[in-house]
C-alpha cells in the first residue's frame, strides 16, 4: 500500500463519525472536514517544504483568500474585509473541521456587494458616458485601497464600466476602418478576419450603442454568474489559498478541474493550443503550447490579454472578471472550428485574432535540424531545435526526443558541420528521463543532475560512455526554457562542454509535482468521483555543482538581448515560490578535448550586439515594454486614448522583428522534416505541400532569429579558435 494510501486509512480509522460518510451522499460539511484533513495531512507529509497548516500559515493564507475572492479590491469595502479578519488565524481550525465560517460570512458579504453593483450598473447605464471628461482608472489592484465606502465603490464601477465601454467602441471603430479600407487581411495568409459584416454600415453613434449594450450585458452576465457560485468553488478558493503558501505549483483540483488536467495531460486536447491564468481580474496567456493552433497561426504571445472571445456564429463575450476555467470553456472547442480573440498586447494596442481550433499537432512539435551558414563564413553550422522534452505521447507514436536528436546529429555529422546549436528557447520541459539521456549524447559518462525531496538526494546518471557529437556546442536558451531544458544546459555548463547562450536567465522551475488522486482506494472510492486531486510539489533539481536550478535557473556564458525579458513570468516572479539554495556538488571530470575561450567569447559578442541593428530594437522595445507595465493608470478620456493607440501602433510599428536575414543560408531540411510531416499528411500530394509550407515557414523564421544569427558568429568563433586560426577584428 502506497504511503499516500497509509494516511488516508490511518485517517479513516482514527476518525470514527468519517465511517458515517458510506452513504449515498454524505453531509456537504462532513465531506468537507473529509476533504480538508486529507489535504491538510498531505501537504505536511509530502510537500517539499516542510510545512505546518497553523495560525502564522493561515494569516498569509487569509490575504490570499482575499485576492482569489476579490483580487481587484471591487467588491469588498475596507468594513468588509475588516469584518473578516476576525477569522484570520482559524483557517487551519476550519479546514479541519469543515465548519468554514470564513466561507460563509466572506460571500454573504461577497454576494450583497454584488447585488448592490448590479443595482449601480442599471442605474450607470441609463446616462450616456461622457468620454471628454478628464479622468483615469487605476488597474492594478496593489495601488488601489479597498473603497472606504459605498460611494467609492459606486464610482469605481462606473469608471470601470466606462473604460470597458471605450475600449470596445474604440476597437468597433477600428475594424469599421479596416473593413472599409480592406486593411483587414492577414497578408500572409491572405484571410480576411472576423469581423461583424454589420459593422461596416454603422454610424459612429450606432457603434457607440451597441458597445454599451455588449458591456451592460456582459457585466449582467457576470454578475449573475458570481450570484451562482456553488459551494465547491468557494471550498476550492480556501484550500489553495492555503496550498499557495506552500509553492505556486501546489494545487488543490476539485472535479471540474481535475478532468481539465486530465484532458491537458492527455494530449488530446482541441482548442487553440495557450496556457491560460488568471491575472486579477484579466485572463492572460502564459505559454504557447508548441504544435497547437496558436503556435502555428503566430499572433498570440505570451503575456497577451485576452478581452472577449467570439465564436463562427455569435457575439463577442468578455472574459474580464471571469474565472480562468470558465474563460477556457468559451475558448476551446471542436476542431475546425474558428474562434476570434480581441486580446490587449503588452504595449498597450489591441489585435482581433482569429484562430481556427485544432487538436494539437504532434509533428509540429517534433525535434528539427537544418545546415547554417552566413554568407562569406567557412564555417558550416548543425541547427538542432526541441520545442519539448516528448516520449511516447501516450504510446501511439513510440517516439522521443533524446532518440529524435541523436538521429539528427548523425545526418548533421554527414554534412561534416564544424559545431551544432542545440535551440532550447521556449522549451518548457517534459520528460525529466530524456533530460538525462540527450545530456548523454554529447558526453561520456557522468552525473546529470540531483534530485531531492525531504529526505533524500538521487543522482540522475549518464551510465552510456559513447558520445553521439563531440565537436564545438552551444546551447541557446531563453526566459521560457524550464525544467528539463535548465537541466541540459546546466549540465553542459557543468561540464563546460557546451557555451550557453541568451538572456540574462532562464526560467528558474526546478521542482517536481506529483498529482494525489484524493478518490483513490476502496474506502474512498465509494463515495463517486466528488474529492478532486492535489498536484503538490515533492522535489527539488540541483545541478551536480550543488546549486538548484530552482529560482534563479541558468545563466548564460554569452548574453544576448531576450525580446521577451520585459515578461514577469520567472519562477522568481511568482508569490512563495521556493527559494535557491545548494548541496554537496558531485564529482564529475569537465570536458578535455578542447576548451571553449569564454572571456574572449563574451567579449566579442558583445561588440557584435552593441552595432547590431536588429539587437538596438530588441533592446528598445523591451525598456518600452517595460515602462508600459508600469503605467497602470489609464485614461479615460476618449482623445487620450486614440492618441495613446496611434503611439503604440507607431512604436510597435518601428520595434517589428521581422526583417530577414538573406545572408543566412539553410540548408539540409528536407529529411528532418519529412519524417515530421508524414505524422499528418499521409496524403502524397498534401504530403508535399505541407512539407514546402513548413519549409518556407522554417526558413523564414530562422531567418528572422537575431538571437540565432550571433549564436552562428559564437559558433565561428569557437571553431576558429580551436583550428588555430586568428579571428578578425570584429568592427
Amino acid at each position: 500500500m502506497s504511503n499516500f494510501l497509509k494516511l488516508v486509512f490511518l485517517f479513516l480509522l482514527t476518525s470514527p463519525t468519517v465511517l458515517t460518510f458510506a452513504q449515498s451522499k454524505f453531509a456537504e460539511a462532513d465531506r468537507d472536514r473529509f476533504i480538508g484533513n486529507i489535504i491538510k495531512n498531505a501537504l505536511e507529509t509530502y510537500h517539499y517544504r516542510d510545512l505546518k497548516i497553523d495560525d502564522n500559515l493561515s494569516k498569509k493564507a487569509f490575504n490570499e483568500y482575499l485576492k482569489r475572492i476579490d483580487f481587484g479590491k471591487q467588491f469588498f469595502l475596507k468594513s468588509d474585509v475588516k469584518e473578516l479578519e476576525q477569522y484570520k488565524t482559524q483557517m487551519d481550525d476550519q479546514m479541519i473541521s469543515g465548519k468554514h465560517l470564513l466561507i460563509t460570512q466572506a460571500y454573504e458579504l461577497f454576494q450583497k456587494r454584488v447585488q448592490l453593483i448590479e443595482s449601480y450598473r442599471k442605474e450607470i447605464f441609463k446616462t450616456p458616458f461622457l468620454f471628454k471628461d478628464k479622468e483615469k482608472l487605476e488597474i492594478d489592484p496593489e495601488k488601489r485601497e479597498f473603497p472606504a465606502n459605498e460611494l467609492e465603490l459606486k464610482d469605481l464601477w462606473r469608471k470601470t464600466f466606462k473604460q470597458a465601454v471605450l475600449t470596445r467602441y474604440l476597437s468597433m471603430l477600428d475594424d469599421q476602418k479596416d473593413e472599409i479600407s480592406g486593411k483587414n487581411k492577414d497578408k500572409k495568409k491572405n484571410k480576411k478576419k472576423k469581423i461583424d459584416p454589420e459593422l461596416k454600415k454603422m454610424t459612429a453613434a450606432e457603434i457607440e450603442k451597441k458597445s454599451i449594450d455588449g458591456v451592460s450585458e456582459k457585466y449582467e452576465k457576470l454578475f449573475s454568474r458570481l450570484l451562482k457560485e456553488d459551494h465547491e468553488d468557494h471550498v476550492e478558493k480556501f484550500i489553495n489559498s492555503i496550498a499557495a503558501i506552500y509553492d505556486p505549483h501546489t494545487t488543490y483540483m476539485p472535479p471540474k478541474k481535475k478532468e481539465d488536467f486530465d484532458i491537458d495531460i492527455s494530449g488530446n486536447l482541441e482548442g487553440i493550443g495557450a496556457v491560460l491564468q488568471e491575472d486579477g481580474a484579466y485572463i492572460k496567456v502564459v505559454t504557447i503550447v508548441p504544435g497547437g493552433a496558436a503556435w502555428r497561426q503566430k499572433d498570440l504571445e505570451v503575456d497577451d490579454v485576452i478581452v472577449s472571445v467570439t465564436q463562427e456564429k455569435g457575439d463577442p463575450v468578455d472574459l474580464i472578471g471571469m474565472r480562468v476555467d470558465d474563460a477556457v470553456r468559451y475558448i476551446r472547442g471542436k476542431k475546425n472550428t474558428k474562434v476570434s480573440l480581441l486580446v490587449k498586447k503588452v504595449d498597450g494596442s489591441r489585435k482581433s485574432i482569429t484562430i481556427t481550433r485544432d487538436v494539437v499537432q504532434i509533428s509540429a512539435s517534433l525535434v528539427k535540424s537544418s545546415m547554417l551558414q552566413l554568407t562569406g563564413m567557412n564555417t558550416k553550422v548543425g541547427y538542432i531545435y526541441v520545442p519539448k522534452f516528448y516520449r511516447d505521447f501516450n504510446g501511439k507514436f513510440e517516439r522521443n526526443c533524446t532518440d529524435d536528436v541523436k538521429a539528427e546529429l548523425e545526418r548533421l555529422k554527414k554534412f561534416k558541420v564544424d559545431a551544432v546549436i542545440l535551440d532550447l528557447r521556449n522549451n518548457g520541459g517534459g520528460a525529466l528521463e530524456d533530460a538525462k539521456l540527450m545530456s548523454g549524447l554529447f558526453i561520456e559518462k557522468g552525473p546529470i543532475v540531483q534530485v531531492r525531496d525531504r529526505t533524500d538526494i538521487e543522482v540522475l546518471a549518464d551510465t552510456d560512455p559513447s558520445i553521439t557529437y563531440d565537436g564545438p556546442l552551444i546551447v541557446m536558451v531563453n526566459r521560457f526554457s524550464a525544467s528539463a531544458s535548465e537541466i541540459v544546459a546546466a549540465a553542459m555548463q557543468d561540464y563546460q562542454r557546451a557555451v550557453i547562450i541568451g538572456g540574462d536567465q532562464t526560467h528558474g522551475k526546478g521542482t517536481v509535482q506529483a498529482v494525489l488522486n484524493l478518490n483513490q482506494g476502496p474506502l474512498l472510492s465509494m463515495f463517486g468521483p466528488t474529492m478532486g486531486a492535489l498536484k503538490v510539489t515533492i522535489q527539488k533539481f540541483y545541478r551536480i555543482n550543488g546549486s538548484s536550478t530552482q529560482y534563479k535557473g541558468i545563466i548564460p556564458d554569452v548574453a544576448i538581448p531576450d525580446p521577451m525579458s520585459y515578461s514577469k513570468s520567472r519562477e522568481q516572479d511568482l508569490d512563495y515560490s521556493l527559494e535557491w539554495d545548494s548541496i554537496a556538488a558531485k564529482p564529475y571530470n569537465v570536458w578535455k578535448k578542447f576548451t571553449y575561450n569564454l572571456p574572449s567569447l563574451v567579449e566579442r559578442s558583445q561588440k557584435r550586439s552593441a552595432t547590431n541593428q536588429r539587437f538596438k530594437r530588441i533592446n528598445e522595445s523591451v525598456t518600452y515594454l517595460k515602462k508600459k507595465q508600469d503605467e497602470t493608470s489609464v485614461s479615460l478620456n476618449i482623445d487620450e486614448v486614440i492618441e495613446e493607440d496611434k503611439q503604440n501602433k507607431a512604436m510597435s510599428e518601428k520595434l517589428k522583428l521581422d526583417e530577414k536575414n538573406k545572408n543566412l543560408t539553410v540548408t539540409h531540411f528536407e529529411e528532418s522534416l519529412k519524417d515530421t510531416i508524414k505524422f499528418s499528411s499521409p496524403d502524397d500530394k498534401k504530403w508535399k505541400n505541407d512539407l514546402q509550407i513548413m519549409k518556407d515557414e522554417w526558413i523564414e523564421s530562422l531567418q528572422e532569429d537575431p538571437g540565432l544569427e550571433e549564436a552562428i558568429w559564437v559558433a565561428d568563433d569557437i571553431v576558429k579558435t580551436i583550428q588555430g586560426i586568428p579571428l578578425a577584428a570584429v568592427k
